[in-house]
């Protein structure tokens, strides 16, 4: 983004600080979380949206609508009025409910948030729309719980590069991912006006990554996990080095969207 990110303080840590403990989350594929070398590559790739975009929470109402294992949740705490999170998993909420006290954590469908009619001033909504099975309906209740003039912030990995080649997700978890014209043609058809869209990539100490691990960092990564074998010492080092910082968010008018590696959708209820 042409703004950089948001002061740290929400997060109380810096953005380039490991969290002090490993969630107690189990680690299933589904949800990144924080305090893991082998999964901090992914926590910063999801982080930097959060730190850049907090300030579009700032004194408001806001729901996070799926928060995973709410790192995220918290961190737009430090900053927003209230914090209002709904996840379908009741273990992720029990979860949130004892580590992050300052999110009202609650269980819920997606599809039917529980939540009144023109209730919150934003809806964050960070790598879960893949995840659903119907994305309109569940673009239509962000939609019906946002005051006039509120703001829908979208995150979903880019299906061009995330999955090259073909519309049937790699990852087992992910039901359905979009492309930048797909995400738009979403959110414009449930009713929003897209305000900006922006692209998340590696910045000059990722590709340097890239290229001393063969061409990718993520592929080196993947490789590992799939051998099911001891992470090579460089490469786990490499990996739990990553910083938030190392990631950059560049509106489509600065590069090409359809090259980035996740989307990032600032749309807006009339």
């Amino acid at each position: 983004m042409t703004d950089g990110p948001v002061d740290p303080t929400p997060a109380e840590r810096p953005a380039d600080a490991r969290p002090e403990a490993p969630s107690e989350l189990p680690l299933t594929g589904e949800r990144t979380i924080p305090g893991l070398d082998i999964e901090n590559y992914w926590f910063r790739r999801h982080e930097v949206v959060y730190l850049q975009l907090a300030d579009r929470c700032a004194g408001r109402d806001v729901l996070e609508a799926g928060f995973g294992e709410g790192y995220g949740a918290d961190l737009l705490a430090g900053v927003a009025r209230r914090v209002i999170g709904v996840d379908y998993d009741e273990s992720a909420v029990a979860h949130v409910q004892a580590r992050y006290p300052r999110v009202e954590a609650h269980q819920g469908n997606l599809a039917e948030l529980p939540l009144p009619d023109a209730s919150v001033d934003v809806v964050v909504n960070f790598q879960v729309i893949e995840h659903l099975w119907d994305q309109s309906q569940f673009v239509s209740e962000c939609l019906r719980v946002l005051r006039p003039g509120g703001l829908l912030l979208m995150s979903t990995p880019n299906r061009i590069t995330f999955t090259p080649g073909s519309d049937t997700p790699v990852n087992p978890f992910h039901t359905r991912e979009l492309n930048a014209a797909e995400l738009t043609e979403l959110l414009v058809d449930g009713g929003f006006h897209l305000e900006a869209m922006y692209g998340v990539f590696h910045g000059p100490a990722l590709e340097a990554l890239d290229a001393k691990h063969g061409g990718s960092i993520i592929s080196a990564q993947i490789a590992r996990a799939l051998a099911d074998a001891p992470w090579p010492e460089d490469l786990l080092a490499d990996v739990a080095g990553v910083t938030s910082a190392d990631f950059d968010l560049l509106r489509d008018s600065e590069r090409d969207i359809d090259e980035s590696l996740d989307l990032v959708a600032i749309a807006v209820r009339p």
